[in-house]
C-alpha cells in the first residue's frame, strides 16, 4: 500500500529552516540589509494603494460594504507574495527569523538589533517614496518613475506580459529556435498570456 506524502517539513526541520534563515538575514552587510527592506516596504505599498483603490469603490462601499472589503483582502496579499519571491526584507518577518537564531546562538542579540533597526528604516523608506509617486504622480517624470518600478518587477520575476512577447517570441522563430513554432506561440504565448493580462487588468 503506497504511503500518502504531503512532501512537508516536520515541526523541527521548519524551526531549523527559519533558524538558518535568520542567520543569513543578520549577516547581510548593512547596506544590502536597508536597500532589501527599502524594496519591501516599495512591494507592499504598491499592495496597499491596490486594496485602497479596490476598497474605495463607492458604489459598493455604500451597497456591499463587506463584499468590497473581502474583495480588498484577497487582493493586498499580493505584496507579501512579491517580497516572498523576491527574497526581500520585511521587519516583521524578521522578528520571527531573526528570534529564532538567536535562540539557537547562531549570532548575537546586537546583530539581530542592528537587522531589526535597518529593515524598519528600510520599510519606511520604501513606503514613503512610493506614497509620494502616488500623491506627486501628475508631472512627467513622476509618472515615468512609478510606471517603472511595477514594470522592473513583472519583467525581473518573469512573468508575462502579451504585447511584450510579441516582439520576444517572433524573434525567437525568425531565428529558427528550435521547437519553437507560430502555432505553439498561439497555443502557449498568446492565448493564456492575453487571458492573465485582461484577468490582471
Amino acid at each position: 500500500m503506497a504511503r500518502i506524502s504531503f512532501n512537508s517539513y516536520t515541526p523541527q526541520g521548519t524551526i531549523e529552516l527559519v533558524s538558518r534563515a535568520g542567520v543569513k538575514k543578520s549577516n547581510m552587510r548593512p547596506d544590502k540589509a536597508f536597500l532589501s527592506g527599502v524594496s519591501a516596504g516599495c512591494l507592499l505599498a504598491f499592495a496597499a494603494a491596490s486594496a485602497l483603490s479596490t476598497n474605495a469603490a463607492p458604489l459598493y462601499q455604500q451597497n456591499a460594504p463587506g463584499l468590497i472589503r473581502t474583495i480588498s483582502s484577497l487582493v493586498f496579499p499580493y505584496g507579501l507574495v512579491m517580497i516572498l519571491l523576491t527574497g526581500a526584507d520585511l521587519h516583521t518577518g524578521s522578528f520571527m527569523y531573526t528570534t529564532v537564531a538567536v535562540l539557537h546562538r547562531r549570532f548575537s542579540l546586537p546583530k539581530m538589533l542592528l537587522h531589526w533597526f535597518l529593515t524598519f528604516w528600510g520599510n519606511l523608506a520604501g513606503s514613503l517614496f512610493v506614497v509620494a509617486l502616488i500623491l506627486g504622480c501628475r508631472d512627467l517624470s513622476s509618472t515615468v518613475t512609478g510606471i517603472w518600478w511595477p514594470i522592473f518587477a513583472f519583467v525581473s520575476l518573469g512573468l508575462n506580459h502579451v504585447v511584450a512577447n510579441m516582439a520576444f517570441v517572433p524573434m525567437g522563430i525568425w531565428l529558427n529556435t528550435p521547437s519553437c513554432s507560430v502555432g505553439l506561440y498561439i497555443w502557449k504565448g498568446i492565448i493564456p498570456a492575453g487571458l492573465g493580462n485582461i484577468i490582471g487588468g
